[in-house]
């Protein structure tokens, strides 16, 4: 299990993700903040980088804020 520390953009021109010198992650998502949209797309972007399930991918906090922490179970 691993837990990684997001910082999401949403609204982006192209959805990606990238790490930062400090550990922290920085998500940029098309998807609008909106009835959960950004959110489905960061699990599915993060679950397609680790090659995992999206399954394996849950949200610990953060789930209405910029900044995330995401739990990637083992697979």
């Amino acid at each position: 299990m691993k837990t990684i520390r997001v910082k999401v953009k949403p609204n982006a021109r192209a959805s990606s993700l990238s790490e930062a010198e400090d550990g922290l992650w920085h998500a940029q998502l098309r998807s609008p903040p909106v009835d959960g949209k950004a959110n489905e797309e960061l699990i599915g972007l993060i679950a397609a980088s680790f090659r995992c399930p999206k399954a394996a991918v849950s949200i610990r906090s953060g789930a209405s804020g910029r900044m995330k922490l995401v739990r990637i179970e083992d697979h």
